[in-house]
């Protein structure tokens, strides 16, 4: 994969319990956990996270992201807003594998209302531990990261 084993984590206020199991559970299997935060209850606003995570991943100083809101789905429109990630939410492991192989998605977003601690830390296995497959698959993903006409 990459040398650059650091992974940027961020969430809203709804799911700071499951980002921090996260950082606790990747960092066990090496990875570097960049927990960006937010650290307080405090009502705030997911989008400003996802892009936050989503720039350090953008900039090559994380190699990944994992994301998480209350779906995951608002924190991932605002990840892919910026340029050159490619994120997709997932509340089963075999779309956690399947974003990683087929469509090389360098970031994974989770709802910590929709997956419970474990199902969410198998998740993340089945993202961190699965590869692209490039082929075909590359193909696409250049479409997908091509300019918009």
């Amino acid at each position: 994969m990459t040398e650059n084993k650091r992974i940027a984590l961020s969430s809203d206020h709804a799911a700071i319990e499951l980002r921090q199991a996260i950082a606790k559970h990747i960092a066990e299997q090496g990875w570097e956990a960049v927990d960006i935060g937010p650290t307080t209850p405090e009502s705030t606003h997911y989008p400003i996270h996802g892009k936050a995570a989503a720039e350090l991943v953008a900039s090559g100083d994380c190699a990944l992201g994992i994301i998480v809101c209350g779906t995951g789905q608002g924190i991932m429109m605002a990840a892919n807003k910026v340029e050159g990630i490619r994120c997709g939410v997932c509340s089963e492991t075999f779309s956690a594998r399947m974003i990683r192989q087929h469509n090389n998605a360098n970031m994974l977003a989770l709802g910590s209302r929709v997956v419970g601690e474990g199902l969410a830390l198998d998740i993340v296995d089945a993202y961190l531990n699965a590869e692209f497959e490039g082929g075909r698959h590359a193909t696409r993903v250049d479409m997908i990261e091509a300019p918009k006409a």
